[in-house]
């Protein structure tokens, strides 16, 4: 009776969680219907026009669009191979640091970005980098002019990219530094006495340990290559620079929820619904196939 009654309240735990899927994840799904109409808030979603597939038809032939998805390809791809790269050389560099208290510390430290909001970082980005700010002063002392990060479209594509890897890089090298953990003592103590450095250890010993964590993470990246990230380029966006940084979900929001437009933002964002369930579903035959990794 005890263990029936442990499962009963671990089950009252989950109900809140899943009233939340249900309401904010499951119900919403319904809406994608406005892609195949010409959707009137009068009429409501079961009496407006039936249009069928033309929404996604005038879609296609709008430039916006392509340049939209192109910016979310380039943005999402980028973002991918920073938060790949930076964060197993901080797990490599961290991990050759023998004071404990050093190496907590650091950890600690480059570990807090990530629970900062997009809002709050955003904000301090724009002071940082404005025209009158801290970064602009220096320049200025070496002889160069301002420059203008969020104006300037291809300056604020690389804004964009490298705020995210500093943010996440932190949180996304506590991985890899478990993975770092689990490889033996002895294979160092050996490649020692066989005259092998730090360099040569490196290549032969810790990152063939680590090989199948990075490939892992890699493919599992992948599901994300149409999410650039809604929240850190809607706060610190603005119109100079959509040419470059306007992706999929902002230009969603601005087409649905600005320009009432929501027959189109509705298949806009199915497309991407549909490309993101494929790549994910994809990317996670990869993951079993190369490291045996399954989610059920």
């Amino acid at each position: 009776m005890k263990v029936k009654g442990k499962v009963v309240h671990y089950w009252l735990m989950v109900v809140p969680a899943m009233i939340w899927l249900i309401l904010f994840n499951i119900v919403p799904i319904g809406g994608i219907v406005m892609a195949f109409e010409d959707y009137n808030p009068g009429l409501g979603l079961f009496r407006s026009p039936w249009v069928g597939l033309e929404n996604f038809s005038y879609m296609l032939r709008l430039n916006d669009v392509r340049t939209i998805l192109m910016n979310t390809f380039i943005i999402a791809f980028l973002k991918i191979i920073g938060n790949m790269i930076v964060p197993i050389v901080f797990a490599l560099l961290l991990n050759e640091v023998k004071n404990k208290i050093y190496k907590r510390t650091m950890q600690t430290i480059v570990y807090l970005p990530h629970f900062l909001s997009w809002v709050a970082l955003a904000g301090m980005l724009m002071e940082i980098f404005a025209r009158s700010g801290p970064v602009n002063s220096v320049l200025a002392v070496f002889g160069i002019g301002n420059i203008p990060f969020f104006q300037d479209s291809g300056i604020f594509r690389v804004l964009l990219i490298g705020s995210d890897v500093w943010k996440e890089f932190g949180f996304k090298a506590v991985v890899y530094l478990a993975a770092l953990t689990g490889i033996s003592s002895e294979l160092y103590e050996a490649a020692a006495i066989d005259g092998a450095g730090k360099w040569k250890q490196m290549l032969y010993i810790t990152l063939p340990c680590i090989k199948g964590t990075i490939v892992l993470m890699m493919v599992l990246s992948l599901g994300n290559i149409l999410n650039a990230g809604f929240d850190q380029i809607y706060n610190m966006y603005n119109p100079a620079v959509y040419s470059t940084a306007d992706v999929i979900d902002t230009w969603v929001y601005r087409a649905g929820l600005v320009d009432l437009q929501f027959s189109l933002a509705s298949a806009v964002g199915l497309l991407k619904s549909v490309v993101g369930f494929t790549t994910i579903s994809i990317s996670y035959l990869i993951a079993y196939k190369v490291a045996h990794y399954k989610i059920f």
